[in-house]
């Protein structure tokens, strides 16, 4: 009995594979897109050693998610204007104090504004 031989390649495999793969790139693509924050940790400075003529404007997000400027309080719908303006006077940056129990969405909707108002410089610090 003469045996036979078989000379084709069974290419299936490799083609669900390559098809797998390509699904997945597909799925993955749109996804690297998306861009995040870029935060930046500031390095620590004793408090006597900051600059006292430093022009940081102070916003605070407290509690309740109100947020008050410069100790004056300021509704959300004024909030950008408000920004605006005081980022003026205030060069250095602004300094977001939030409460720990203010909600993530506040203070997102402050740094927003405050790119949006042409602030260069955020720092977080909780209260």
């Amino acid at each position: 009995m003469k045996r036979q031989t078989f000379n084709d390649i069974n290419i299936t495999p490799l083609t669900d594979i390559f098809l797998v793969l390509l699904i997945l790139m597909m799925v993955i693509a749109p996804i690297l897109d998306q861009q995040g924050l870029s935060l930046a940790v500031p390095e620590y400075v004793e408090e006597n050693q900051q600059n006292k003529d430093a022009k940081i404007l102070t916003v605070q997000v407290t509690e309740d998610n109100s947020y008050i400027v410069n100790n004056q309080p300021v509704q959300e719908t004024d909030l950008l204007e408000v920004l605006k303006e005081q980022s003026k006077i205030n060069t250095d940056g602004i300094l977001i104090q939030a409460a720990g129990n203010s909600s993530h969405q506040s203070v997102v909707r402050l740094m927003d504004n405050a790119r949006n108002a042409g602030v260069t410089s955020i720092s977080i610090v909780e209260m």
